[in-house]
Parts: structure tokens; C-alpha cells; sequence
């Protein structure tokens, strides 16, 4: 498998995101945001920073970027796409995944550890996810709350749909273990083919023992045995 990483103005976690996929052997390369295309087996990954310095909303002006379209054709295509934080924000707005992402309830920036309970079984991205061991994933965000009217997230959760939940130790999703305030703990959500994934924590910082650990690299190493399998 090849990645690639699509660059934004304004993105700064690409150089994350590459050192995170080559720890699990993937070679990526680095899209700017006015080119126009995709490789068809490549893993489209859109990471996290302040895309055109998060004005307007975050993510409402990439999703204008010249880069998009091959990333919505990838997409309806089959490809594989995964957004991280200011990511998940770009395909929201993009219309590649329902909801948006609003102010966290705090008001505040928050940037610490997560616990994510892998809830869909599915997707490729979660398919060889331990459903009863939750990940311990950094957040870095200040606009993180996940947010979607209830029959979207009716639907959402009869589909299967969310990827991950916000938990803690015990693997319960309370409020405490709620970072941003996202509705139900949504942590991250898939759409209906399950090839696109949103997703507020930060797999890239987790994936070595000198970060605090490497339990990232279960979400890429899940999206490789998918695409060899396919």
C-alpha cells in the first residue's frame, strides 16, 4: 500500500502522518492541495492542522481546493480516505460525511490523551480492532464536538456507523471521558460504504513506545489488511 498525504495551506501534520505509516512500512507521499490527482490504490489520508488558517469554519474553505474532487471521486470510486481532526472537519464539510464539527463545550483547546472504544467491526479501518480493548489516542483540537441532528445520529448508530466512542478505563462512554462534548462520545464515524473515515484523535502520535505508545498503528495496520485482502 502507498499513502497520500494531502496538504493543505496551513496543514501541519503531514510530516506526522508520514513517520506514523512508515513505522507500519507504508511509503507516502505528499499531495499539494491544487493538484487534481489520486493514484486509485493509494490511502488518501487528509491530517490535521488549520487548513487556510481555520477561517470562515474549519475546513469550509478546503473543501474548495482543487484536491477535492479527486478525493470525492476516490471516494465514491472505493478508495480508501481517512480524515484526522482538521480532516474530519474538511469532510464534513466537504459532504463525504454527516455532521459537523462545533466549538468544544469547554471552550478551551484540548489537547491530551483519549480512550476510543472500537465500535464498528466493518469498515477497514476498524475490521481487525479488538472490540473490547480501547485505544489510547492524543487529542489536539478546539473544535472537536461533534454535532448531528438525532435522526442522523439515529441513523448513524442503526448503521453501525460509528468508529469509535470516547471511553474510559472500564470502557464506558461517560461524560468525563467526553473531551469535547461530541454528542453521544462520538469519537470518529464512517460512511455508508465504510471506505471514508473521520476521526478527531491523532493515531500519528500514537504510533511509538517513545510517544507513549503505539496503539495508532492498529487503525493503519487494519486499513493494509484490508486493501491486500481486497
Amino acid at each position: 500500500m502507498r499513502a497520500a498525504i494531502v496538504v493543505f495551506p496551513g496543514t501541519w501534520s503531514d510530516g506526522d502522518c508520514e513517520w506514523a505509516l512508515a513505522q507500519v512500512g507504508v511509503e507516502s507521499r505528499r499531495v499539494w492541495h491544487r493538484e487534481t490527482e489520486l493514484d486509485r490504490d493509494e490511502l488518501v489520508v487528509l491530517p490535521g492542522g488549520f487548513s487556510y488558517g481555520d477561517y470562515l469554519r474549519c475546513g469550509s474553505i478546503a473543501r474548495f481546493s482543487p484536491i477535492m474532487q479527486a478525493v470525492q471521486a476516490h471516494a465514491a470510486a472505493g478508495g480508501l480516505v481517512i480524515g484526522i481532526c482538521n480532516g474530519f472537519q474538511v469532510l464534513c464539510e466537504a459532504g463525504l460525511l454527516p455532521g459537523v464539527l462545533m466549538r468544544n463545550d469547554s471552550l478551551q483547546f484540548r489537547c491530551q490523551d483519549s480512550l476510543l472504544l472500537p465500535e464498528n467491526r466493518t469498515s477497514p479501518f476498524t475490521r481487525e480492532l479488538d472490540p473490547t480493548r480501547p485505544l489510547r489516542v492524543p487529542v489536539s483540537h478546539g473544535e472537536g464536538n461533534y454535532y448531528a441532528d438525532e435522526a442522523t445520529l439515529d441513523e448513524l448508530e442503526a448503521s453501525g456507523r460509528v468508529a469509535f466512542r470516547y471511553v474510559n478505563e472500564a470502557g464506558e462512554p461517560t461524560r468525563e471521558a467526553n473531551p469535547n462534548g461530541s454528542l453521544r462520545n462520538i469519537a470518529g464515524i464512517v460512511n455508508e460504504a465504510g471506505n471514508v473515515l473521520g476521526m478527531m484523535p491523532h493515531p500519528e502520535r500514537a504510533c511509538e513506545a517513545l510517544l507513549g505508545n503505539d496503539d495508532g498503528n492498529a487503525i493503519w495496520r487494519s486499513a493494509i489488511s484490508a486493501a491486500v485482502t481486497a
